[in-house]
Protein backbone atom coordinates (compact mmCIF):
# COMPACT_ATOMS: atom_id res chain seq x y z
CA UNK A 1 0.00 0.00 0.00
CA UNK A 2 3.00 2.26 0.90
CA UNK A 3 4.40 1.43 -2.58
CA UNK A 4 1.55 2.71 -4.25
CA UNK A 5 1.24 5.67 -2.24
CA UNK A 6 4.83 6.30 -3.04
CA UNK A 7 4.57 5.98 -6.69
CA UNK A 8 1.61 8.46 -6.52
CA UNK A 9 3.49 10.83 -4.80
CA UNK A 10 6.27 10.88 -7.15
CA UNK A 11 4.81 11.02 -10.16
CA UNK A 12 2.72 14.24 -8.98
CA UNK A 13 5.70 15.64 -8.16
CA UNK A 14 6.84 14.65 -11.58
CA UNK A 15 4.28 16.27 -13.37
CA UNK A 16 4.37 19.56 -10.64
CA UNK A 17 8.10 19.65 -12.18
CA UNK A 18 7.56 19.44 -15.60
CA UNK A 19 4.29 22.04 -15.54
CA UNK A 20 6.52 24.73 -14.03
CA UNK A 21 9.60 24.56 -16.16
CA UNK A 22 6.70 24.82 -18.99
CA UNK A 23 5.04 27.93 -17.14
CA UNK A 24 8.32 29.28 -16.99
CA UNK A 25 9.91 29.00 -20.86
CA UNK A 26 8.25 31.05 -23.35
CA UNK A 27 8.09 30.07 -27.18
CA UNK A 28 7.73 31.23 -30.65
CA UNK A 29 7.03 29.48 -33.74
CA UNK A 30 9.34 30.89 -36.76
CA UNK A 31 7.18 30.39 -39.99
CA UNK A 32 8.34 29.96 -43.46
CA UNK A 33 7.06 29.20 -47.08
CA UNK A 34 9.47 25.96 -46.23
CA UNK A 35 7.35 25.25 -43.17
CA UNK A 36 6.97 25.93 -39.13
CA UNK A 37 9.76 25.67 -36.18
CA UNK A 38 9.01 26.25 -33.15
CA UNK A 39 11.67 27.61 -30.36
CA UNK A 40 11.62 27.55 -26.77
CA UNK A 41 13.47 30.40 -25.23
CA UNK A 42 15.32 29.91 -22.22
CA UNK A 43 14.68 31.91 -18.75
CA UNK A 44 18.54 31.91 -17.72
CA UNK A 45 19.02 34.03 -20.67
CA UNK A 46 16.03 36.79 -20.00
CA UNK A 47 17.81 39.69 -21.84
CA UNK A 48 17.94 37.57 -24.98
CA UNK A 49 14.57 36.55 -24.52
CA UNK A 50 12.87 40.05 -23.74
CA UNK A 51 14.52 41.30 -26.61
CA UNK A 52 13.87 38.69 -29.13
CA UNK A 53 10.09 38.44 -28.33
CA UNK A 54 9.82 42.38 -28.26
CA UNK A 55 11.35 42.68 -31.68
CA UNK A 56 9.46 39.76 -32.58
CA UNK A 57 5.77 41.60 -31.57
CA UNK A 58 7.08 44.91 -33.08
CA UNK A 59 7.01 42.67 -36.47
CA UNK A 60 11.08 43.46 -36.54
CA UNK A 61 12.00 40.49 -38.26
CA UNK A 62 8.55 39.13 -40.54
CA UNK A 63 9.43 39.07 -43.99
CA UNK A 64 12.89 38.95 -43.31
CA UNK A 65 14.54 35.81 -44.87
CA UNK A 66 17.38 33.15 -44.16
CA UNK A 67 19.81 34.70 -46.08
CA UNK A 68 22.85 32.92 -44.87
CA UNK A 69 22.72 29.06 -45.08
CA UNK A 70 25.63 26.81 -44.33
CA UNK A 71 25.24 22.84 -44.66
CA UNK A 72 26.39 21.07 -41.52
CA UNK A 73 27.14 24.65 -39.77
CA UNK A 74 24.00 27.23 -39.32
CA UNK A 75 20.85 28.75 -41.26
CA UNK A 76 21.49 32.68 -40.21
CA UNK A 77 18.01 35.27 -40.97
CA UNK A 78 16.56 38.11 -39.58
CA UNK A 79 18.50 41.13 -40.59
CA UNK A 80 16.47 43.99 -41.63
CA UNK A 81 18.31 45.06 -44.94
CA UNK A 82 17.04 41.24 -46.29
CA UNK A 83 13.18 42.35 -46.38
CA UNK A 84 12.79 42.59 -50.16
CA UNK A 85 16.67 42.41 -50.99
CA UNK A 86 17.28 41.61 -54.94
CA UNK A 87 18.81 38.20 -56.07
CA UNK A 88 22.66 38.60 -55.43
CA UNK A 89 22.62 41.35 -53.13
CA UNK A 90 25.10 40.93 -49.89
CA UNK A 91 23.21 41.37 -46.84
CA UNK A 92 22.81 40.95 -43.50
CA UNK A 93 24.45 43.50 -41.57
CA UNK A 94 21.98 43.63 -38.91
CA UNK A 95 21.83 46.60 -36.36
CA UNK A 96 24.04 48.34 -34.11
CA UNK A 97 21.34 49.33 -32.11
CA UNK A 98 20.12 46.43 -31.21
CA UNK A 99 22.95 45.20 -29.30
CA UNK A 100 22.82 43.84 -26.04
CA UNK A 101 24.49 42.27 -23.62
CA UNK A 102 26.31 38.55 -23.92
CA UNK A 103 24.30 35.92 -21.40
CA UNK A 104 26.78 33.12 -21.32
CA UNK A 105 25.65 30.18 -19.50
CA UNK A 106 27.85 27.15 -19.42
CA UNK A 107 24.78 24.55 -19.59
CA UNK A 108 23.67 26.42 -22.77
CA UNK A 109 25.40 24.75 -25.54
CA UNK A 110 25.40 24.62 -29.70
CA UNK A 111 23.80 21.15 -30.05
CA UNK A 112 21.81 20.80 -32.83
CA UNK A 113 18.94 23.06 -33.11
CA UNK A 114 20.22 26.08 -30.88
CA UNK A 115 18.99 29.24 -31.15
CA UNK A 116 22.01 31.77 -31.45
CA UNK A 117 22.78 35.22 -31.48
CA UNK A 118 25.32 36.83 -33.88
CA UNK A 119 27.81 39.32 -32.83
CA UNK A 120 30.43 41.88 -34.51
CA UNK A 121 34.06 40.69 -34.24
CA UNK A 122 36.04 40.72 -31.12
CA UNK A 123 38.59 43.57 -32.91
CA UNK A 124 36.05 45.75 -32.42
CA UNK A 125 33.23 44.48 -30.04
CA UNK A 126 35.58 43.75 -27.09
CA UNK A 127 32.61 42.06 -24.48
CA UNK A 128 30.83 39.74 -27.37
CA UNK A 129 27.50 42.01 -27.30
CA UNK A 130 25.27 40.57 -29.24
CA UNK A 131 23.08 41.35 -32.23
CA UNK A 132 19.65 40.65 -31.37
CA UNK A 133 18.77 42.60 -34.62
CA UNK A 134 18.79 38.85 -36.19
CA UNK A 135 20.00 34.61 -34.90
CA UNK A 136 21.08 31.70 -36.39
CA UNK A 137 20.12 27.40 -35.77
CA UNK A 138 22.32 25.30 -35.91
CA UNK A 139 21.96 22.03 -37.69
CA UNK A 140 25.90 21.50 -37.01
CA UNK A 141 26.99 17.54 -37.73
CA UNK A 142 27.91 15.01 -35.27
CA UNK A 143 31.62 14.56 -33.76
CA UNK A 144 33.55 11.95 -32.39
CA UNK A 145 35.18 11.65 -28.78
CA UNK A 146 38.78 12.34 -31.24
CA UNK A 147 37.26 15.42 -32.54
CA UNK A 148 36.38 16.93 -29.15
CA UNK A 149 39.63 15.98 -27.71
CA UNK A 150 41.20 17.95 -30.58
CA UNK A 151 38.77 20.94 -30.42
CA UNK A 152 40.10 21.16 -26.41
CA UNK A 153 43.85 21.04 -27.57
CA UNK A 154 43.53 23.84 -30.17
CA UNK A 155 42.06 26.18 -27.88
CA UNK A 156 43.81 24.76 -24.66
CA UNK A 157 47.32 24.55 -25.84
CA UNK A 158 48.32 28.06 -26.93
CA UNK A 159 46.38 29.07 -23.59
CA UNK A 160 49.22 26.91 -21.10
CA UNK A 161 52.07 28.38 -23.85
CA UNK A 162 50.95 31.70 -23.16
CA UNK A 163 51.32 30.88 -19.12
CA UNK A 164 54.25 29.44 -19.62
CA UNK A 165 56.28 32.41 -20.90
CA UNK A 166 54.34 34.71 -18.90
CA UNK A 167 55.19 33.23 -15.39
CA UNK A 168 57.87 30.52 -16.29
CA UNK A 169 60.37 31.49 -18.25
CA UNK A 170 61.40 34.99 -16.46
CA UNK A 171 62.70 32.52 -13.62
CA UNK A 172 63.91 29.87 -15.74
CA UNK A 173 67.37 30.82 -15.44
CA UNK A 174 66.77 31.76 -11.59
CA UNK A 175 65.22 28.51 -11.19
CA UNK A 176 68.14 26.45 -12.82
CA UNK A 177 70.78 28.16 -9.99
CA UNK A 178 68.69 27.55 -7.01
CA UNK A 179 68.23 23.98 -8.37
CA UNK A 180 71.94 23.72 -7.15
CA UNK A 181 72.86 25.88 -4.82
CA UNK A 182 69.06 26.12 -2.71
CA UNK A 183 66.69 23.63 -3.15
CA UNK A 184 64.04 24.37 -0.51
CA UNK A 185 64.24 28.69 -2.04
CA UNK A 186 63.94 26.69 -5.65
CA UNK A 187 61.08 24.47 -4.36
CA UNK A 188 59.38 27.48 -3.58
CA UNK A 189 59.89 29.44 -6.41
CA UNK A 190 58.70 26.46 -8.97
CA UNK A 191 55.69 26.49 -6.16
CA UNK A 192 54.71 29.35 -7.07
CA UNK A 193 55.16 29.44 -10.66
CA UNK A 194 52.62 26.61 -10.96
CA UNK A 195 49.97 27.57 -8.48
CA UNK A 196 50.35 30.89 -10.61
CA UNK A 197 49.87 29.47 -14.18
CA UNK A 198 47.14 26.67 -12.36
CA UNK A 199 44.76 29.91 -11.22
CA UNK A 200 45.40 31.91 -14.25
CA UNK A 201 44.47 28.57 -16.37
CA UNK A 202 41.37 27.62 -14.10
CA UNK A 203 40.09 30.93 -14.81
CA UNK A 204 41.19 31.40 -18.34
CA UNK A 205 38.52 30.48 -21.02
CA UNK A 206 39.80 27.36 -21.54
CA UNK A 207 38.02 24.49 -23.56
CA UNK A 208 36.66 21.34 -21.28
CA UNK A 209 33.78 19.31 -22.37
CA UNK A 210 32.00 17.64 -19.99
CA UNK A 211 30.54 14.50 -20.24
CA UNK A 212 26.92 15.74 -20.72
CA UNK A 213 28.33 18.13 -23.01
CA UNK A 214 30.18 14.98 -25.07
CA UNK A 215 27.54 12.61 -24.82
CA UNK A 216 24.99 15.80 -26.80
CA UNK A 217 27.75 16.38 -29.47
CA UNK A 218 28.54 13.24 -30.45
CA UNK A 219 24.95 11.61 -30.77
CA UNK A 220 22.77 14.48 -31.59
CA UNK A 221 25.87 16.58 -32.72
CA UNK A 222 26.19 20.70 -33.15
CA UNK A 223 29.32 22.89 -33.07
CA UNK A 224 31.22 22.85 -30.04
CA UNK A 225 33.75 25.51 -31.47
CA UNK A 226 31.45 28.38 -31.14
CA UNK A 227 30.40 27.45 -27.30
CA UNK A 228 31.95 30.78 -25.25
CA UNK A 229 31.77 32.85 -28.37
CA UNK A 230 27.81 33.05 -29.05
CA UNK A 231 25.20 33.47 -26.75
CA UNK A 232 22.87 30.49 -26.78
CA UNK A 233 19.19 31.59 -26.08
CA UNK A 234 16.78 28.76 -27.46
CA UNK A 235 16.16 25.58 -28.87
CA UNK A 236 13.74 24.14 -31.53
CA UNK A 237 11.21 22.21 -30.44
CA UNK A 238 9.49 20.75 -33.49
CA UNK A 239 10.92 21.68 -37.09
CA UNK A 240 14.17 20.68 -37.67
CA UNK A 241 13.67 18.97 -40.39
CA UNK A 242 12.19 22.15 -41.74
CA UNK A 243 15.65 23.54 -41.00
CA UNK A 244 17.17 20.55 -43.21
CA UNK A 245 15.16 21.32 -46.15
CA UNK A 246 16.27 25.06 -45.49
CA UNK A 247 20.26 23.97 -45.14
CA UNK A 248 20.54 21.87 -48.12
CA UNK A 249 19.31 24.60 -50.44
CA UNK A 250 21.55 25.81 -53.65
CA UNK A 251 23.46 28.76 -52.55
CA UNK A 252 25.31 31.88 -54.06
CA UNK A 253 28.82 32.87 -53.50
CA UNK A 254 27.65 34.78 -50.39
CA UNK A 255 25.67 31.34 -49.02
CA UNK A 256 22.06 33.00 -49.47
CA UNK A 257 20.33 30.85 -50.61
CA UNK A 258 18.69 31.04 -54.59
CA UNK A 259 15.43 30.42 -53.24
CA UNK A 260 14.11 33.12 -51.01
CA UNK A 261 13.32 31.80 -47.58
CA UNK A 262 11.21 34.27 -45.99
CA UNK A 263 10.37 34.11 -42.35
CA UNK A 264 7.70 35.68 -40.00
CA UNK A 265 7.64 35.15 -35.89
CA UNK A 266 4.51 34.16 -34.09
CA UNK A 267 4.62 35.29 -30.44
CA UNK A 268 2.03 33.63 -27.53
Amino acid sequence: MQSSYLKVFLLCASLFIISKLEAQSKSVVISTNMGEIKIMLYDDTPKHRNSFIQLAKEGHYDGTLFYRVVKNFVIQGGSSDSKNAPAGKHIGYGSSKLTIDSEFQENRIHKKGAICAPRQPEDINHFKMSDISQFYIVQGKVYSNEELDLLEKATNNPIKIALKKKYYLPVKDSLAVLKKTDPKAFNALLRDVKEKIAFDYAVSNKLEFTDEQRKIYTSIGGLPELDGDYTVFGEVVSGMSVINKIAALKVDKNNRPLQDVKLVILTN
